[in-house]
């Protein structure tokens, strides 16, 4: 996995917010086994402590499900990765939308300047696919 850990959050939370990511991009497979909590944050290069307190609360969402001597295992409750997928996705959206506005756009520009970024980006992912 690719860890991506800046100084402007905990670094617990930005764990829980990656490996929420790899779960619902499909990177991580419903029903797979985690690697160790040691191996997980040796390769994130964090302290196993904080590995364990994020893996605890994805434990908490149901995203992650402990199973006592076998480890870690990624939950195969396709509606609860959707709805966090989703959660994930109206989180992020309201925020650009809110930054948006505060800078004067309109709903309507809005609308107009996403639909060209997804235009951009899809012809630009086409392209590298040939």
């Amino acid at each position: 996995m690719e860890w991506n850990i800046k100084g402007d959050r905990p670094i617990y939370a930005q764990l829980v917010d990656q490996i929420k990511h790899f779960i619902v991009s499909g990177r991580l497979t419903p029903g797979s086994k985690l690697p160790s909590v040691r191996d997980m944050a040796q390769d994130a290069s964090v302290n196993p402590n904080t590995m364990q307190k994020a893996l605890s609360l994805l434990d908490e969402e149901g995203l992650v499900l402990p199973q006592s001597t076998m480890g870690r295992f990624i939950t195969r409750d396709l509606a609860l990765i959707e709805r966090v997928r989703s959660t994930i996705a109206t989180e992020r959206m309201q925020a650009l939308i809110r930054e948006l506005l505060s800078l004067g756009y309109s709903p309507d520009e809005i609308l107009s300047i996403c639909n060209e970024r997804i235009a951009h980006i899809t012809a630009a992912s086409e392209r590298s696919s040939l």
